[in-house]
């Protein structure tokens, strides 16, 4: 691989930045742990492809873009997937006398050895990208159709499974095609980043799909003779009772390779044409975010950190289901997460394991609700608590008393926005004094899909959609917020000469124009000016728009500037804010 020194050396003698420039980001890559190469290309310093033809010219080496390149099933596989996705280089062209190679690293000459011995042939090593291996790296899965036809093709077919009452259950969960056809399942979901997998019967298929950046899709479509094996095999896996039927289950497994270590949350539930099945995917190898890369706006960040300073107070985070809640608070414990402090939770689930953090899982079979696990807790000498959901009356009583005797308390609530938080709190029973003393901090979210980078376009709005926006929204007010926080020019700039972005579709994003999510965050800090208006019970309209006189910018506005700022586009903003 370029080594640090290589890189800045071919920067400099390609004139792609100056040696200012250079030592600014180098120093910032430094502080940050990461590469200088990735911290170029991720910030947009340098383009990929400029930084990487730039170090093949170096090497006096070919460069070859694989982004959009479809290379042969034939030559693709010449090298088995597992060696292409370690060693991250693949076979894309090939003649009689030579086959030709694209990696990121032209020094691995034994690998480039063992190449020509196995395949005969001379080998012509190019230089590639990052994006430009993983593209075709991707070409290695042929598709969930491709690869179900292939499972099906044999003689012991899913469809020869017919649904016989009087079949072992247990053997059909251990029959081979079945035992491939969920493998396939899990390793596609993997694959795409799926967040949950559905399996749901029809009263003739099996329909499966898949939740992408919060979208549900159809995957795949399958014999309904296949489904009782595939809910045999699904709770073999999860340790489940595999002749129960007629009542819901929740169980867990875990899938382990070199690249991903992901647990799978089932939950099974009688439906009427059989058992569904929902998974859930958890991503156990991912790094914990930092508060920046979450997408907070500067104020927003700084209040947070304000409020993680404080030695004790309420905290909370608050949305819709899969609106990021968890991530956020699992991104604050991390800050926290100091060798000097005692950190203890209760949580439904444990999604992640953080070392260091006591954690505990609720179990309210036996009695063990958050309530109790609280009461709990507090006798454990905690600095820090974090309970994963205020649900009643006696959880929110405990954890305001907490927060009043030393703790700080770190929560999660379902309301709409931050400023119906405080009202809610009031109707759970806690006395206004005891809102208005202990919470700090009301964090509320969604998450908005990214435009995709590969395909964004800019474009302005017409004049139908302004009328549309302005009838929905305070298009003025959004403009000045625009103007404050340094996104636009001047909030009098007529909104059709502003720019905006959306993706055009292609193959990188499955032709949705979007890849990965990044959240759209409201901070409301309890000031003093707050507490006095907790105190007088306050509607929600009074704190919001107190709120916003103190700086506080709502989540419809931070998705407009993110918006603006090529991050998503107005449709998204508005598909995940609309009430």
């Amino acid at each position: 691989m370029f080594s640090e020194d290589e890189i800045k050396k071919v920067i400099l003698s390609s004139s792609i930045l100056t040696e200012d420039v250079l030592t600014v980001n180098a120093k910032a890559a430094a502080s940050k742990g990461i590469e200088l190469g990735k911290y170029l290309v991720e910030n947009k310093v340098v383009g990929e492809n400029v930084l990487y033809e730039a170090l093949a010219n170096s090497k006096k080496i070919p460069f070859i873009d694989l982004r959009d390149q479809t290379i042969r099933k034939d030559i693709l596989t010449l090298l088995p997937e597992p060696i292409s996705q370690k060693h991250q280089i693949v076979a894309f062209a090939k003649d009689d006398h030579e086959v030709k190679i694209a990696t990121l690293d032209p020094y691995n000459i034994q690998l480039f050895e063992f190449i020509k011995k196995k395949t005969g042939l001379n080998v012509e090593v190019s230089l590639t990208s990052p994006t430009g291996i993983k593209a075709a790296l991707a070409q290695y899965h042929k598709g969930l159709s491709a690869e179900f036809k292939k499972i099906t093709s044999g003689e012991e077919t899913a469809d020869s499974q017919d649904e016989d009452k009087e079949k072992d259950l247990k053997k059909l969960a251990h029959d081979l095609p079945i035992v491939r056809i969920v493998d396939t399942l899990l390793e596609y979901a993997i694959f795409e980043n799926a967040s949950d997998i559905h399996i749901e019967p029809t009263e003739k298929e099996t329909v499966v799909r898949y939740r992408v950046d919060g979208i549900l899709r159809d995957a795949m479509t399958l014999p309904k003779s296949a489904h009782a094996g595939i809910i045999a095999r699904i709770k073999v896996l999860s340790s489940l009772k595999i002749d129960e039927h007629r009542l819901p289950q929740d169980g867990r497994f875990k899938v382990s390779t070199q690249e991903h270590k992901i647990a799978f949350r089932v939950s099974i539930l009688p439906v009427f044409d059989g058992e569904k099945v929902v998974l859930r995917l958890l991503n156990e190898s991912a790094h914990v975010l930092t508060l920046e890369q979450l997408g907070m706006q500067p104020k927003a960040l700084l209040a947070v950190k304000d409020a993680l300073d404080k030695p004790h107070g309420i905290l909370l985070v608050t949305g819709p289901t899969g609106s990021g809640k968890t991530t956020t608070l699992y991104t604050m414990l991390n800050i926290l997460n100091t060798s000097d402090v005692n950190i203890s939770t209760v949580e439904d689930p444990i999604e992640y394991r953080m070392p260091r953090v006591n954690q505990s899982q609720v179990n309210p079979k036996i009695g063990f609700t958050f309530a109790n696990g609280l009461r709990s807790l507090l006798r454990q000498d905690p600095d820090i608590i974090m309970v994963g959901e205020i649900r009643d009356n006696e959880t929110a009583e405990i954890a305001a008393n907490a927060a009043m005797t030393g703790h700080l308390v770190l929560s999660t609530l379902h309301t709409n926005d931050a400023p119906s938080s405080l009202p809610r709190l009031s109707e759970m029973g806690i006395p206004s004094f005891l809102i208005a003393s202990t919470t700090n901090l009301i964090i509320a979210q969604r998450l908005v899909r990214k435009i995709c980078p590969h395909c964004i376009l800019s474009y302005t709005l017409s004049k139908k959609a302004i009328s549309e926006l302005s009838r929905q929204f305070d298009v003025p007010m959004i403009l000045m917020t625009l103007e404050r926080e340094g996104t636009i020019l001047s909030a009098k700039a007529p909104l059709e000469s502003l720019l905006f972005y959306r993706g055009k579709g292609c193959k990188q994003c499955n032709n949705s124009g979007y890849k990965g999510r990044i959240g759209i965050y409201e901070a409301l800090v309890v000031s003093k000016k707050m507490s006095e208006l907790i105190l007088n019970n306050a509607s929600t309209e009074e704190i919001r728009q107190a709120a916003i006189k103190e700086g506080m910018i709502t989540m419809l506005q931070d998705g407009f500037i993110k918006a603006k700022n090529g991050m998503t586009s107005i449709e998204e903003v508005i598909r995940v804010t609309k009430e």
